[in-house]
């Protein structure tokens, strides 16, 4: 996660896990033969409908009988402090600004009142269509009262059945845990991400109505191996004074406080953990000030007889997210490994994620909100979707997302992605990286989306942005209430007296653009000579805990900054001062926050990072000070503090050239540049953060149904129905349902399975078996035409070949189509504008195909080429333009699926004399929702329902 926090730490990574296949989807129609039961239900995507054919198989062989299946740590890290949750309302309100008018949401100016404004966010959402009208209208929400309190959840959506409990997943739990056989567990507030644990810490406490509780894995345990004198702590208790803590590199060593003898802490292959350690840990944690804690043991499958837990290469789970995600995700080229690595490291990832989700559901109860954070749990939200489909998620991805181009790199990308779609709404740092997944989830796995969402799987999955912010009533208290901290400052000012501070804090790792920040400064010093002596840039590295990022900076960015240190001291120092001042240690916060308060400007060079919060405290501490704050436009918080100075890292003369204009601005500059930063940042805090997505989901929730649009098909009262019946019409589509769908239209071909299960269909004497696809005859005869008990039409009806009948009936032989000239002159406008596209001339319907196209170039060439055809063709003859999956089809409007479908049930009422009394239509897409239409045209007594 790419927040460093306010206790001075470097961010700590989060794990995922879990290989899912795509949620299975496109629709079913079915009428039963006791005239009671339609059903409508989505069946598969990427899987075509093959089952549902091997489905209609069973069905087949159901008619002989065959027998029927069943179904901050804000503050100082030493110190934990227990808090039970007792729970009042919090002040909050939404965001109000006017962005559009709305026909139905209107702006009256009447006395100089506003009015009929929406009151509320589930006021808003009443009638909403679509995602991009959700946040529409939420741009005309007002709060009558800027502080009233909000209302408890459950009362704000009472169709959501909300039990007012939050359960968060975070890759790792707030804590380093370490063991020592036979006692208490210590615990130590973990470095980094402390945005997240104070938005955890706000949950739990009594400033809100939620119940907060939290998942989290233990991180790897270090086991003590000394001394027996030693004391345990719990969470409500403070380490020794002289705790040393563990480094994660040589060069991150802090400096002992109590020189006496301290005991020994080491990372253990095979650590045993007995049951009651187990017990014990949850105890202490079960009342922390982050609510009720639950670890996670990550652990391979095998049961142990004993009962132990034997923990082992504890490293392993991080491995995948932080050598092959994290890379891609900060737009870095993924080192090439042996696939044996990565098929262990994938096979790890996955378990990972179904270990979370099993420990969610331990906990879980209906009205439950599932909160999931990072790139770690990718997996997640599919896993526990799949188990609970009507459950409530959100997510948030605390880290960059790249563009298509670095994902597609990824050889699970459709896993991936697919997990994250399982939540409900998807919550992003900035616009660009939400509009990079939304751009993922088209180009890869074939969506339509927008700025607002996708809609996947028959279900809108809502995206959103949302900038994390700090605790800054912590950082106020810790920057300038904290004893000692004034002495502290004037300290710092005393030793750089008569010179400017240039301060910057980041990990040791590639995306921070530490090494460009000091190339940036060696080219400030050589082209502005009058500021030697004068300026010193002190730079505060924390060790990494990426797992990809550690050996590349303890070699290559160690070498290389110690390298330029070396040089720009050497070049621009003197025996008494150096103009570079290098800290790679953790800073105790006294020390971290004074730095921020002593310094002239703050100068923040990521090359790519999700959320610094480094420059959100430095804002906070220069209230006094009024330094600039110089920000990479490569970080996420580039969008949210629009007034700082932007820089291009790489940029280095540029950079330099920043450097001096910052330095040379006026008092009068400093204060109002200051003011605009410090005004957003003290508003948008880690409380509002959580309030605002918290309030999007839920009224995206009360907006959508975003679990599965339709259900799962109950086989066995489909077998049931099936049985009962006496006379059966069975309506199929073809790409999609019966083939997969793919770029080249004549490479879609049927499977010997699903041609021996239409067959096999079609010879029972009590069913009708049609194919209606949108296929020429010449298509369907080379295909599906050796089956002559088969009916089959072409071009979405204009033709049609009745069973046990090689001749193919023209219902548009009547029709003129002299359209179609006009028609072809427009498509072939498209085609030469439109790479990839091409045209399918059929004997009466024209299509236009772009699925080879760019994604999103295609789509903006078929709006454009629909709106050319309306304009024109259409108002001059009777066609209608069908937009299909990445095609345009022009037909005339006399003909079309559900027509033909209208027909069919005609033809078999006046052959067999009664009403066909079971009705099965599959189809992939909306245009086969004529077939189902034409169901309604059934008696009346007939009752809708959902199975």
């Amino acid at each position: 996660m790419d927040v460093l926090g306010s206790d001075v730490a470097a961010d700590e990574p989060h794990q995922a896990h879990h290989q899912l296949p795509p949620i299975p989807r496109p629709h079913l129609d079915f009428i039963g033969a006791d005239n009671s039961v339609f059903q409508q239900v989505h069946l598969g995507h990427e899987t075509t409908l093959i089952e549902a054919i091997y489905l209609t198989g069973s069905l087949a062989m159901a008619s002989n009988d065959v027998g029927t299946p069943s179904g901050t740590a804000s503050g100082n890290p030493e110190s934990i402090a227990p808090e039970m949750s007792s729970k009042t309302t919090d002040a909050d309100h939404f965001l109000r600004s006017v962005r559009n008018n709305d026909t139905e949401l209107v702006v009256n100016i009447q006395h100089g009142t506003l009015t009929k404004f929406p009151g509320s966010p589930t006021e808003a959402a009443k009638g909403v269509k679509s995602g991009a009208d959700l946040l529409r209208r939420l741009s005309l929400v007002r709060s009558s009262k800027p502080a009233a309190p909000s209302i408890e959840p459950q009362e704000g959506h009472p169709g959501l059945h909300l039990t007012g409990r939050i359960i968060s997943a975070a890759f790792c739990i707030p804590y380093k845990l370490r063991i020592r056989p036979g006692r208490d567990w210590e615990l130590k507030h973990r470095p980094g991400t402390s945005a997240l644990f104070d938005s955890f810490s706000y949950l739990a406490s009594s400033k809100t109505s939620w119940n907060h509780i939290m998942v989290g894995w233990t991180g790897e345990i270090e086991q003590i191996h000394t001394p027996e004198s030693g004391h345990a702590t719990s969470p409500g208790q403070s380490l020794p004074a002289g705790t040393v803590p563990t480094t994660l590199n040589k060069a991150s060593a802090p400096v002992p406080i109590d020189p006496s003898e301290k005991p020994s802490y080491s990372f253990q292959d095979g650590i045993c953990v007995t049951q009651q350690d187990r017990i014990h840990l949850e105890a202490q944690l079960r009342n922390s000030r982050f609510g009720r804690v639950l670890p996670i043991w990550l652990t391979d499958e095998q049961e142990y007889p004993d009962q132990n837990l034997y923990l082992k290469d504890q490293g392993r789970w991080r491995r995948y997210p932080e050598r092959e995600l994290y890379p891609v995700l900060h737009y870095k080229q993924r080192s090439s490994t042996d696939g044996w690595s990565e098929r262990k490291w994938w096979a790890d990832y996955v378990r990972l994620n179904k270990l979370f989700a099993d420990r969610i559901l331990e906990t879980y109860t209906p009205g439950d909100i599932v909160w999931i954070h990072d790139y770690h749990l990718f997996l997640l939200p599919g896993i526990i979707r799949q188990m609970i489909p009507n459950i409530y998620i959100g997510f948030f991805l605390h880290a960059p997302f790249p563009s298509s181009e670095f994902m597609r790199c990824l050889s699970k990308r459709k896993d991936i992605l697919t997990g994250v779609l399982g939540a409900n709404m998807i919550g992003f740092q900035t616009f660009s990286y939400s509009r990079h997944f939304a751009s993922c989830c088209t180009r890869i796995l074939g969506f339509d989306s927008n700025y607002a969402g996708i809609d996947a799987y028959g279900a809108h999955v809502a995206v959103d942005v949302f900038p994390i912010g700090i605790d800054v009533d912590a950082v106020r208290k810790l920057a300038y209430e904290e004893p000692g901290i004034g002495e502290i400052v004037n300290s710092i000012r005393k030793q750089y007296h008569g010179k400017r501070i240039i301060i910057g804090r980041d990990r040791l790792d590639s995306v921070r653009g530490v090494t460009q920040k000091l190339m940036a400064f060696e080219t400030f010093l050589e082209r502005y000579p009058q500021w030697r002596n004068k300026v010193v840039l002190i730079q505060v590295t924390n060790p990494t805990s990426v797992e990809e990022e550690k050996e590349e900076s303890e070699a290559k960015i160690s070498s290389q900054m110690s390298h330029l240190v070396s040089t720009i001291n050497g070049r621009f120092g003197s025996l008494s001062f150096s103009p570079v001042q290098h800290y790679s240690r953790y800073l105790v916060p006294q020390e971290y926050f004074a730095l921020l308060r002593a310094a002239d400007i703050g100068l923040i060079t990521s090359v790519r990072d999700g959320m610094n919060t480094t420059s959100l405290e430095y804002v906070v501490c220069q209230h006094e000070n009024h330094g600039p704050l110089i920000l990479s436009e490569f970080s996420g918080t580039a969008g949210s503090l629009s007034s700082a100075i932007h820089i291009n890292p790489w940029d280095l003369g540029g950079v330099a050239d920043v450097i001096n204009q910052a330095l040379l601005m006026t008092p009068e500059e400093r204060e109002a540049q200051h003011s605009q930063l410090y005004k957003y940042v003290t508003t948008h805090t880690i409380t509002s953060w959580s309030n605002k997505y918290l309030k999007r989901l839920l009224t995206n929730l009360s907006s959508f149904d975003q679990s599965i649009a339709t259900p799962a098909l109950d086989k066995s009262r489909l077998l049931s129905q099936y049985r009962k019946s006496r006379g059966r019409l069975f309506m199929f589509d073809y790409d999609g349902t019966l083939t997969p769908i793919v770029k080249d239209p004549q490479a879609a071909i049927p499977s010997d399975r699903v041609l021996r299960t239409i067959k096999t269909l079609a010879a029972d004497p009590k069913n009708s078996v049609w194919i209606i696809s949108g296929r020429d005859q010449a298509f369907l005869d080379e295909w599906m035409g050796h089956i002559s008990e088969l009916g089959l039409s072409a071009e979405h009806g204009c033709f049609i070949r009745h069973p046990r009948n090689d001749d193919w009936e023209n219902l548009t032989e009547k029709s003129n189509i002299g359209w179609q000239k006009e028609v072809l002159e427009i498509f072939q406008h498209y085609t030469e504008r439109t790479q990839g596209s091409f045209i399918e001339r059929k004997r009466v319907a024209l299509t236009w195909h772009y699925r080879r196209a760019d994604p999103e170039y295609g789509t903006f060439q078929a709006t454009e080429c629909r709106k050319h055809l309306e304009n024109t063709v259409l108002k001059r003859w009777p066609v209608e333009v069908l937009s299909g999956k990445a095609n345009l089809e022009v037909r005339p409007t006399f003909i079309n699926k559900g027509s033909i479908a209208t027909r069919l049930v005609e033809e078999y009422k006046h052959g067999q004399g009664q009403d066909p009394d079971f009705v099965l239509c599959l189809g992939d897409d909306f245009t086969d929702e004529g077939s189902s239409a034409s169901s309604f045209l059934l008696p009346s007594r007939l009752k809708t329902t959902t199975l």
